[in-house]
């Protein structure tokens, strides 16, 4: 239930502007400090959390890898995408503590 819950959240911010996708722009979110949040799909190419763990480390924006491409795709509305930047402080606080509960219950 809350995978769910936590990819309708993820619509939700993408239509109300407050969500990045693809490689590019969500670098460039992260260096110009509008990221607050970024999620890297489990399935991403090994380079591509590198890239983007240095980079969200480098910069201290939170990160968390977590669902397939396809899904992170399809929650936005997209095709595939391997990274999301989430712009909005409250829209980040929302999804981190819905990502924090899902974690928690997988025993």
């Amino acid at each position: 239930m809350s995978l769910h819950n936590t990819l309708s959240s993820l619509g939700l911010c993408m239509r109300s502007g407050n969500l990045i996708s693809g490689d590019f722009s969500v670098s460039e979110a992260i260096r110009k400090h509008s990221a607050h949040f970024v999620i890297v799909a489990e399935d991403a190419s090994d380079n591509t959390k590198k890239k983007f763990r240095n980079l969200c480390s480098h910069y201290q924006v939170p990160l968390s890898i977590w669902c397939s491409k396809e899904q992170l795709g399809h929650a936005i509305g997209k095709e595939f995408r391997a990274s999301i930047a989430i712009v909005d402080q409250g829209f980040s606080d929302m999804i981190r503590r819905q990502l924090d509960k899902e974690k928690s219950m997988e025993v």
